[in-house]
Formats: structure tokens, C-alpha cells, sequence
């Protein structure tokens, strides 16, 4: 038996490891779980085997169950608390001038990699800019970018408000990276299929990850519309080869505190009949 080991001591034989796997490569036998032939080819190492058995019998040679984080009934979420903290985090645009600890954001990103990806493929990858220094100059090259579209295509200038931003900007408001003392971007390969969503979901884990560490951020819009347009921009972050940008966040420690959560409109919902 080859990719997987199974501790026949604890293996009760119940062949919840073979439902739940998702590319059906797993078979039971009077003997207990075994892989189908060829199934190297087709595991996607989720780990739905490891996590799913309730003995804790089931080990990959990738990882073994007793590496893997132990879900605890008493910290699960009820729908009062999912909606509690689902509803209660709000996009940060002031930041107190205050850096990112290191050890503090990587916790948090390191949470955002359980983020779910396409096939388990895990193409995501992460660009930190934690000196403010380069966070403004990322800003004047998307201002750049800005008068650039403003000269050459005024309507769609117009559309992103382009005018205005510029004009704040020359008077010394910074509306692009907000002060922020730390930008996020998130990247992969075009190889990947899914790249984008993998990318978006990634980043959204990473947002509501933040908050357990008193951290608050915003999607940079903007930035991350420039990212894939303007050169001086593009050698700036010096991505590797055939890798696009999927998103750009603002990170930092929120300067106001927030005491409600406005309400927003009902879900638009149609069921196919």
C-alpha cells in the first residue's frame, strides 16, 4: 500500500475514508482501506482521509493525523457567532502609524493558505511590501498609471474618478494605499486554471483572519489595477515570469473603533425550477 499507512489497530473499517474521498481513489477490502489501482495518478492530497476518520487511523505519507490540528467542539462557531463576526468586520482605510509585526501577519496568512484551491493545486503565492516607504512609492507609480489614463482615455479616467484622486494626491493626501504601513499581493502562475479564484479566495481568508490579531485591511483597488497595466509598476514588484497579480490589500492596525454593522441589501435570489 503505497501514498497512505493505516494504523489497524485504531481502523474500525467503517469506509468513511473511501465516501469521503473526492477523487474516489481510496476502495475498502476485508482487510480495510486500500488505493485503487493507479490512484497515485488522481490524489489531490486534501486530506479528507486524515480528517474525516474518527479513529485518527488514517495517515498519508505527507502528513500524519497526529500533525494535523485537532478540531475542538467547544471552539466551534454557532450561527449567532458566524454571523456576529461575518457581519462585524469592515473594510480599514485609516491606519495608526504603527508597523505590522512579522511574526503577528504570518500567523494570519498562515491561516489564509487553508483558503481552498482549485484541485488542492495550492498555486497561491504572497508579495508582503512592509517598508511604508515603498508602499508610498507603489502608490505615486498607480498615479503614474493615473495621469497616464487620465491623458489617454479621459472617460474611463472619469468613471474611476482618476481626476480627483490625482488632485489629492498632488496636494498631499495619499487616497491610493491610505498611509498604510504594509501592502499584500497575491499571485500565481498562469499555468492555473484557477489561479483567479484561488487568488480571491486566498485573500478574502486572509481579511477575516486579521481580525483575530487586531489587524484591519482593505482591498487596494487601484493598485491592483495597475498591477497588470503599467510598467513602472510591474518592474517595481518584479513578479516571476508567466505570474499574474490577483489581488493587492492594504494591511495595519485600524485607527477607530466600530460599533455597529449597517445592514445591506437582501440576497437577489433565483431557484431554477
Amino acid at each position: 500500500m503505497s501514498m497512505f499507512k493505516i494504523d489497524s489497530e485504531k481502523c474500525d473499517k467503517d469506509g468513511i475514508c473511501a465516501i469521503e474521498c473526492p477523487t474516489s481513489v481510496i476502495e475498502m477490502t476485508e482487510a480495510g482501506p486500500d488505493l485503487i489501482k493507479n490512484g497515485e495518478q488522481f490524489c489531490i492530497q486534501c486530506g479528507h482521509c486524515v480528517a474525516v476518520c474518527p479513529k485518527g487511523a488514517f495517515n498519508l505519507d505527507s502528513f500524519s493525523s497526529d500533525k494535523c490540528m485537532a478540531i475542538k467542539k467547544e471552539l466551534a462557531l454557532d450561527a449567532n457567532h458566524v454571523e456576529h463576526f461575518l457581519r462585524s468586520r469592515r473594510s480599514i482605510r485609516r491606519y495608526k502609524d504603527k508597523p505590522v509585526p512579522k511574526d503577528v501577519f504570518e500567523k494570519a496568512l498562515g491561516i489564509a493558505c487553508c483558503a481552498p484551491t482549485g484541485s488542492n493545486k495550492q498555486p497561491v503565492q504572497w508579495l508582503v511590501i512592509n517598508k511604508k516607504e515603498t508602499v508610498t512609492k507603489i502608490a505615486g507609480h498607480v498615479i503614474d498609471w493615473m495621469r497616464y489614463v487620465l491623458k489617454t482615455q479621459p472617460k474611463i479616467a472619469l468613471g474611476l474618478n482618476m481626476g480627483a484622486l490625482i488632485e489629492q494626491w498632488d496636494k498631499g493626501t495619499d487616497r491610493i494605499c491610505r498611509d498604510a504601513p504594509q501592502l499584500v499581493f497575491t499571485y500565481a502562475s498562469d499555468e492555473f486554471g484557477s489561479a483567479s479564484a484561488d487568488c480571491h479566495t486566498a485573500i478574502a481568508y486572509l481579511e477575516l483572519a486579521l481580525t483575530g490579531y487586531g489587524l484591519g485591511s482593505c482591498w487596494a483597488g487601484y493598485v491592483n489595477y495597475a498591477a497588470g497595466q503599467w510598467p513602472g509598476l510591474k518592474k517595481e514588484l518584479n513578479l516571476p515570469e508567466k505570474h499574474t497579480c490577483h489581488g493587492a490589500l492594504m494591511v495595519g492596525f485600524p485607527k477607530s473603533k466600530y460599533y455597529r454593522a449597517p445592514e445591506r441589501n437582501t440576497p437577489k435570489i433565483r431557484y431554477h425550477s
